[in-house]
């Protein structure tokens, strides 16, 4: 199973874990309320997980653009 981490904003992929067993505490999933898991966790058709989080260049620009946190997405 790989645990692949990738941006909410820009869609590059940050990261990603190979692993046949991983602990959700390990992750720090434990802590995410059911609405969070819904939003930022997927599994695909082969069984691995995506989990959608942000990209360093996306936060830096999100810290230059408050404003822009009222949208999905602002790359265009």
């Amino acid at each position: 199973m790989n645990i692949i981490y990738k941006c909410r904003h820009c869609g590059a992929e940050i990261g990603s874990i190979r692993s046949d067993h991983i602990e959700e505490s390990t992750l720090g999933f434990d802590h995410l309320t059911d609405h969070e898991r819904q939003e930022m966790i997927q599994s695909n058709q082969e069984g691995h997980i995506q989990v959608m989080a942000i990209c360093e260049n996306c936060q830096e620009t999100l810290d230059k653009h408050p404003e822009y946190h009222q949208w999905e997405t602002f790359i265009q």
